[in-house]
């Protein structure tokens, strides 16, 4: 029967489109009227409703997909950062120091060095910058770089000083001055005390932040990104100007994105003052979770583990167990979802715990509290998990957001850190299997930010030059299916609009992405290599590739 619908503004034919609706999950063409899809179906079909004023693209067979969403990404942090020193691909201690010694020739004397992502696991030297070589490097500019994961970052002597870092400094809570053995600090700072230095580098100011966080859009969109969680980092400073340039810019009608925006820990009763609740505003920006860390970092050896790393000893928790209690409790009356951070396999056991008294608090049936969360809540990561654990975790109505990329990034590491139990890590297969809710991110700029690179690491488990071979623990792979769902579907049901995003479905908005190749078909260790050829939002083309 034929579908009565206006006359579409736009229309997509002979495509390979990937609807993402079980009612009908492969069609060729769509029509979008406005910001909306109006029909899907066959081309005849769908041509059939053009009008005159009608733009007809024809895809020539390739895929389209819903507009992608990275459900976990740091992107204030990441906006300002693309204007910083970038080490992602730094490949050695020494390259690195020759990248903050080029920075150094070229600023003035006194000048800020501000950089991240480097990642010694992967260097031949597997060795952490220390003050003396960042001194070398830029002896007339204080220097500070975070580490790949944001749990470390590495200073120099004048860094030191302009923190008032020294031998009779404690270290401060939930952080650690690593010290030398006459007790000197030695320029790394672990966790919280990477705060000490962040505190004292001069912020950027308001157009900074507007142009910084302008720029970045584009980027998403070439990345083939409609949507995103900006989430805070410890400490939670950035959050009042992101909050506020992400409100800019909605004013400015320059926010083509689906943008949730958290609220640090730390300002709940802040929030629960104001009457804020999850979901709040529209569906350009809207109040996401509230971030809470039950622990750090496998990479700073931080992350709260059973048994000792095989180089260190057991981690630690950033926050007690019964304080997190206590903010889930008064988070959830308040209608605010959490999202915490737990990486180690003790912190997601005590973590479990803490929401298993949720769940009998709120009643053994299940009932929510009267204006409880209508988003569930998270936990981010699950690093490492014991197959005990994830049984229990199932039974709860818990979102757990994991970043596949980063398991990539952490096979050295992890090797090295835990040797056999990493097959404990990354259970990608089993989280899903137990029937648990995963959603897919990159925890960028922690990681890369492009989904395909996402979906990439979840399929093979392998760098991009195929090592290790077969995959690291390959039993733990999923599907393209479930990877592309991990960043459509899923992430849009999770956060309570699968009625209008996260599908090509008549009625909800026209966002969508169109591949250079279909990541369905090809080898898998092609899909590193595929390209965004356009991004739709809102019913508009926002990026084609030329």
């Amino acid at each position: 029967m034929k579908q009565h619908v206006p006359a579409p503004e736009m229309i997509l034919i002979n495509g390979v489109i990937r609807t993402q609706d079980p009612r009908k999950p492969l069609v060729e063409a769509v029509a979008i009227g406005g910001r909306h899809m109006l029909a899907t179906g066959g081309n005849k079909e769908i041509q059939s409703l053009a009008g005159s004023g009608s733009q007809v693209i024809d895809l020539g067979g390739r895929l389209c997909l819903p507009g992608m969403m990275d459900s976990h990404f740091h992107y204030y942090t990441w906006a300002l950062g693309r204007r910083q020193l970038m080490l992602v691909e730094v490949r050695s201690f020494a390259e690195l120091l020759d990248r903050v010694s080029t920075a150094a020739g070229t600023a003035k004397e006194g000048k800020w060095i501000v950089g991240q992502g480097w990642n010694e696991a992967d260097w031949p030297e597997a060795r952490i910058p220390t003050r003396e070589d960042l001194d070398k490097a830029a002896p007339t500019n204080p220097v500070a770089l975070w580490r790949c994961d944001l749990h470390m970052a590495v200073v120099n002597s004048m860094a030191l000083q302009l923190a008032h870092i020294h031998e009779g400094t404690p270290d401060p809570p939930e952080g650690v001055i690593a010290r030398d053995d006459s007790g000197r600090p030695n320029g790394i700072l672990r966790e919280f005390a990477s705060n000490l230095v962040r505190d004292v580098i001069p912020p950027p100011n308001d157009d900074e932040i507007y142009a910084a966080m302008q720029d970045g859009i584009h980027v998403f969109h070439s990345l083939g990104l409609t949507g995103l969680e900006d989430v805070r980092l410890m400490g939670g400073e950035e959050g009042v100007p992101a909050f506020k340039t992400w409100q800019c810019l909605r004013d400015a009608d320059a926010l083509e994105l689906r943008c949730w925006v958290s609220i640090p820990g730390e300002r709940l009763e802040e929030a629960v003052s104001l009457g804020l609740r999850t979901g709040f505003g529209d569906d350009h920006l809207r109040i996401g979770h509230v971030k809470y860390f039950a622990d750090g970092g496998m990479g700073a050896r931080t992350a709260w583990m059973l048994e000792p790393y095989l180089d260190a000893d057991c981690g630690m928790p950033l926050t007690p167990m019964a304080e997190l209690a206590r903010s889930l409790r008064r988070a959830d009356e308040a209608g605010l979802a959490v999202a915490i951070h737990s990486i180690g396999d003790r912190a997601n056991r005590e973590l479990i715990t803490v929401f298993e008294g949720l769940r009998e608090k709120r009643g053994t049936d299940g009932a929510v509290v009267p204006c409880g969360p209508n988003v569930s809540n998270r936990i981010e990561h699950v690093q490492m998990i014991r197959p005990e654990d994830l049984a229990r975790l199932a039974k709860l109505d818990i979102v757990v957001c994991v970043q596949p990329h980063n398991l990539v990034l952490d096979i050295g590491m992890i090797d090295e850190s835990v040797g056999t139990r990493g097959k404990w890590t990354y259970p990608y297969r089993d989280l899903l299997d137990s029937g648990i809710n995963v959603v897919l991110s990159s925890d960028a700029p922690v990681c890369d930010p492009s989904p395909l690179v996402g979906i990439h690491a979840a399929v093979t488990r392998q760098r991009r030059d195929g090592t290790p071979k077969g995959g690291w623990y390959p039993l733990q792979r999923i599907s393209i299916e479930d990877a592309v769902r991990g960043y459509t579907i899923l992430p849009a049901m999770s956060y309570g609009v699968g009625d209008r995003l996260g599908s090509i479905t008549p009625g909800k908005y026209a966002d969508m992405v169109i591949l250079d190749r279909d990541i369905y078909t090809i080898e898998p260790m092609e899909i590193i290599e595929t390209k965004v050829d356009m991004t739709i939002f809102d019913g508009r083309i926002v990026f084609e590739r030329i």
